[in-house]
């Protein structure tokens, strides 16, 4: 008999089945015993009589423990009373693999415990419910840029250009020529890909080195980074959000029970629709020490300052024409008033903080170059960059977000290290 999924398991009602799976829990009266069985698509409770099986299986089931793998064979009966509405009369079970001192119980344990034991803590409802939600958030991305008419395009890891800070750059030998960096943005070269395509996106793993400890911040993460030719600023902002309302509604349609699983209010992110607040940085910085904060114009906004402001709003704000000093080089100089860049951040509300950053670039080859001057960067390592602005320069603009931070706002959980199989923290590269 061909093993089935218990997701599946509505369309079998009355037929006999096999499944495979793990055990989450058991239980027994003497004479009728209790095996809830999860095999990645869902979950069912499993029924044994003991006068109406073997002596054999009821002693399998006796030795059954937590997370044993096992196969199940018996018939599928209704069960309104059951979470997923069916049970399992099971006739047959087969030990597959044992599981003796499994170490995630359902008790307490610590964070420092759970993160040293995260290759079995995925196992549990929280996390499999975190992950199918950026499952849907990962192919929500997908098919948005496809059916918008973008081409991806896959970035290098190793680089000899530096996106960012330069004091940020996890770095490694790179045979004769050098050093090479891990890259912390994908942007530069889907810039020059715009240029051949029109509209694009990389989506792929980046790295900054920086000690920080804050919940918002790993060391690895997951960005998504469109460039669209011929976009100014202002399209740009409309793009992202255009972009985060589908996100969300599609994490609302295809997720409503693993939202209900993490307890998060479906109503907050049902208001997340275009178009969303805008303000400038200046604006922003007045508000901001209206609110009680000390920013002073030309500070960039720190994490306490984007909670303070995005709880104003019902749903994302854009942030807009920060001061030129604490952005990226390649950010295109606001001709209206020239200490201020064209970009803006999009500040997820509930305390999320920025879940993008995007600007116009900088088009034109002497501001650029002396950018790059400006920050102590090589212009040679920038001959490719620059040459986009030397063979048919043209206005465009793009913007990255971040898996991660999406994610743990979707979810409502409180720190993004849960919002990735594997985290990796300034003081965890285990597992």
């Amino acid at each position: 008999m061909a093993a089935v999924q218990i997701c599946d398991l509505h369309g079998h009602v009355g037929d006999p089945v096999t499944l495979r799976g793990w055990v989450v829990t058991t239980r027994s009266s003497g004479k009728i015993a209790f095996a809830v069985l999860r095999d990645g698509t869902g979950t069912v409770q499993g029924v044994l009589s003991k006068k109406e099986v073997s002596e054999e299986t009821w002693a399998s089931f006796g030795a059954l423990t937590q997370e044993a793998s096992v196969t199940m064979t018996g018939l599928v009966r209704d069960d309104p009373r059951s979470p997923g509405g069916v049970e399992l009369s099971v006739t047959s079970l087969t030990p597959l693999g044992a599981s003796p001192d499994f170490p995630i119980s359902p008790k307490e344990h610590g964070t420092s415990f759970l993160f040293e034991h995260r290759h079995l803590w995925l196992r549990t409802r929280r996390q499999t419910a975190i992950a199918r939600v950026r499952h849907e958030v990962e192919q929500a991305i997908r098919d948005y840029f496809y059916h918008e008419g973008f081409t991806l395009v896959d970035t290098p890891i190793l680089t000899g250009a530096i996106g960012e800070e330069a004091g940020n750059l996890f770095a490694t030998d790179y045979f004769d020529l050098g050093k090479a960096y891990l890259a912390q943005t994908g942007q530069l070269y889907v810039e020059a890909a715009a240029a051949a395509l029109g509209k694009v996106y990389c989506f792929g793993p980046t790295f900054r080195a920086e000690k920080s400890k804050t919940r918002r911040h790993l060391t690895e993460f997951w960005m998504v980074e469109p460039e669209v030719a011929f976009n100014d600023s202002d399209a740009n902002m409309r793009l992202q959000e255009s972009f985060v309302s589908c996100i969300v509604a599609r994490a609302l349609e295809r997720c409503r029970e693993e939202l209900k699983e993490l307890e998060r209010d479906p109503s907050v992110l049902e208001r997340v629709q275009a178009p969303f607040p805008r303000i400038s940085y200046t604006d922003a910085v007045t508000r901001l020490n209206g609110l009680g904060s000390d920013i002073k114009w030309g500070d960039d906004l720190g994490g306490d300052d984007e909670t303070l402001l995005a709880k104003e709003f019902d749903r994302p704000v854009l942030v807009f024409n920060y001061p030129r000093e604490v952005k990226a080089f390649y950010m295109k100089e606001n001709p209206a008033d020239p200490r201020t860049v064209l970009n803006n951040d999009c500040l997820a509300p509930e305390g999320y903080g920025e879940i993008i950053g995007g600007s116009q670039r900088e088009d034109d080859y002497d501001r650029l170059l002396a950018r790059i001057h400006q920050q102590g960067l090589d212009p040679e390592a920038y001959r490719w960059y620059l040459d986009l602005r030397k063979y048919g320069t043209f206005v465009h603009a793009g913007f990255g977000l971040g898996i991660e931070r999406t994610v743990a706002w979707i979810c409502g959980i409180p720190h993004i290290r849960e919002a990735i199989a594997f985290p990796r923290q300034i003081h965890r590269l285990y597992p």
